[in-house]
């Protein structure tokens, strides 16, 4: 009389992918002749690896549900069968260990079990054993200065791997993160996601770590809550006077009139037109104006003349 696989694993016909898993897992850490010397073990655990292997591979489970050990061994009948792997016949290998040692991962399976050569119930983990989670995973946010002036909203979609109902087996599944950018954050502000890593049976998932990066900005530089702007003027403006219209980040245009002589080392302070605090974004900081100073490239005879005059005190 053949064997009957979904017996060997205590399961119904009709058990899923998950269930004949779980059910191998408890039989098979249970009967291991590591773990269980009682007569018979060895052969209850070699059983279990052959049961394991079929009704885990859908071809030989389908073969073995329609035609049962003889026609999985002996081959699908000719008036049945056609060329391919359908009417090959089906020879355990034999060895339960390396159908045990592929199911855990790894060539200790114990691993898991054993802490300081103690070992650990297959019911759980004892008290005071402790998982270690894995380490972080830093991403790069690429922000505008529009987006931290202003703040916004990022959706970032990630894969990772998570475990499965079953406990055991695992997938790679998408997730959308959302982050909110508050007015103000900095160049190096990490936002993190706790526990959001790949998920393993064995470790605590990683946290993943987003740090902001600002972009450049085609008018402003940045330092700290301030804001640098480059004026560009000739020597007549830096000597007379003249005033600089700015487009600020939220859409207004400000004049600032500038009366002093603007030397090379001059800067123009403009008093809360800078980024918003991000501790408190009804504060900013200040808009800084930077000269770069237009020099004539040549000058005739006559206008050095009229320019030593001019400066002549």
């Amino acid at each position: 009389m053949g064997s009957d696989y979904y017996e060997t694993l205590e399961i119904n016909r009709n058990a899923t992918d998950a269930v004949i898993k779980k059910a191998y897992r408890r039989l098979a850490l249970k009967f291991h002749p590591i773990r269980n010397r009682e007569s018979g073990s060895s052969e209850t655990f070699t059983e279990l690896g052959e049961a394991y292997d079929v009704l885990s591979d859908p071809r030989k489970k389908a073969t073995y549900d329609k035609f049962g050990e003889e026609g999985l061994k002996g081959g699908i009948p000719p008036e049945f069968g056609s060329s391919g792997a359908w009417s090959s016949k089906y020879v355990y290998h034999g060895n339960p260990d390396k159908t045990f040692k592929e199911f855990f991962g790894g060539d200790n399976p114990f691993a898991d079990f054993f802490t300081n050569d103690t070992p650990l119930q297959f019911g759980g983990l004892q008290p005071g054993v402790v998982k270690t989670q894995d380490p972080q995973i830093e991403r790069d946010i690429h922000l505008s200065l529009d987006d931290l002036f202003h703040g916004c909203t990022k959706k970032i979609k990630i894969s990772r791997r998570v475990m499965n109902e079953d406990g055991y087996t695992s997938s790679i599944k998408d997730k959308i993160l959302t982050i909110d950018v508050k007015p103000g954050w900095r160049e190096g502000t990490k936002i993190i996601f706790p526990k959001e890593g790949d998920q393993g049976p064995n470790s605590i998932p990683a946290d993943i770590v987003f740090i902001v990066r600002q972009k450049s900005h085609p008018l402003f530089a940045r330092e700290n809550n301030d804001l640098i702007y480059k004026a560009q003027i000739t020597l007549q403006m830096a000597l007379t006077g003249l005033s600089v219209d700015v487009q600020t980040l939220d859409g207004r245009l400000i004049s600032i009139p500038i009366n002093d002589i603007v030397d090379p080392s001059y800067n123009k302070v403009v008093t809360g037109e800078g980024m918003p605090l991000a501790k408190d974004p009804s504060q900013r900081g200040n808009l800084i104006i930077t000269f770069d100073i237009q020099f004539p490239k040549k000058l005739s005879t006559e206008r050095k003349h009229l320019i030593k005059q001019a400066l002549a005190f």
